[in-house]
């Protein structure tokens, strides 16, 4: 499937992309689980309300090179389960932007979310609603299969973490409404919310099976990477959608807009600065990890099995930032969005 590439040269990545082995298989099978869950049209749930996307608006998506590009270690059927939730939250947020940005509806938006947290439950095995559109059956269907034994640890975080992501849909619109722009300091932290970037560390774990080590997980230099790992994702989404969502759904959630308004500058000084703030999040990444890191390794005296992991998983982390970098600056969804001409 050929993609267009767009130029964002100013965006900087310094890890080389990596393609799964099982991209051509998982790119046969793309449409299957989609159409089951009645994402695609030809199929209209419960509810009678139209697909999300049409056949050729799905495929323009390549969430298959997605998924790829983003997790070249996994096996087939880890990269099936993560093309799963991709399509998930990629139909989350056309879902809800169809359904409820585009005509303000807040009230709306409120009722669909409460009854979305409904399907997302710490349990194992807990009874979950009859699902009444696609987004609903999707996030069903998932919850039985995203948390094996090996990954059963991740079951709390992982759905706090979409209990967020689909909470800030319904703030990011309450702030289009008023035509609130948030505040930078504020936007950056509820970015990784409105990203889902925390349960991305889920998905690189998925694909390697190596976790970052029990002793030093909490420590302010992990943190700090993890941070600055979250942060690059949901900045860099920025640039990359700032054309649609700016201009065509009207949206003031975007690094752009809030640059220009946080620090009083005019939009054409507000693309580079924006662009400088996510290679700078880079940055951070890449000297916590080749720097700071390898100090808190000496000072906790991990075994050398246990810095093999790290190494794994960070490895990992790495091919997954260069994924989301190809996919931003290739694929079609963003074909329309390349900000460093705009005014």
């Amino acid at each position: 499937m050929a993609v267009r590439a767009v130029e964002l040269p100013q965006l900087w990545m310094p890890y080389p992309l990596r393609v799964n082995p099982f991209l051509s298989a998982l790119r046969e099978e793309s449409e299957s689980w989609a159409r089951e869950m009645g994402m695609l049209d030809g199929h209209q749930g419960p509810s009678g309300r139209q697909a999300i996307w049409t056949r050729s608006a799905f495929h323009a998506m390549t969430v298959d090179q997605l998924t790829a590009w983003t997790l070249p270690d996994a096996s087939l059927a880890d990269l099936r389960l993560n093309h799963r939730f991709n399509v998930w939250a990629l139909a989350w947020d056309d879902y809800f932007a169809s359904a409820f940005k585009q005509n303000g509806d807040l009230a709306g938006a409120l009722a669909f979310t409460t009854r979305l947290r409904a399907f997302l439950r710490p349990e194992y095995g807990a009874r979950l609603p009859e699902p009444t559109n696609a987004v609903e059956r999707g996030i069903a269907d998932l919850q039985q299969y995203l948390f094996p034994p090996r990954l059963a640890h991740w079951r709390q975080e992982f759905n706090r973490a979409l209990e967020s992501y689909i909470d800030a849909g319904v703030k990011e619109l309450a702030n289009s409404r008023s035509g609130r722009v948030p505040h930078l300091i504020e936007y950056v932290p509820f970015r990784r919310e409105s990203f889902a970037a925390h349960t991305a560390a889920y998905s690189v774990e998925l694909a390697t099976g190596a976790r970052i080590p029990r002793q030093i997980r909490h420590t302010r230099t992990v943190r700090a990477l993890l941070d600055a790992f979250m942060d690059f994702m949901g900045l860099a989404n920025d640039i990359a959608s700032y054309e649609r969502e700016v201009h065509e759904e009207l949206d003031v959630n975007n690094l752009v807009l809030i640059v220009e308004t946080s620090l009083g500058i005019s939009r054409h000084e507000a693309v580079p600065a924006a662009l400088n703030l996510v290679n700078t999040r880079l940055r951070d990444f890449e000297h916590l990890r080749q720097k700071e890191l390898p100090l808190l390794v000496r000072r906790y005296g991990l075994r050398h099995e246990e810095r093999a992991e790290l190494a794994k998983w960070l490895r990992g982390a790495c091919s997954f930032l260069s994924g989301l970098h190809a996919w931003y600056t290739g694929a079609p969804r963003y074909a329309a969005s390349d900000v460093s001409h705009q005014a």
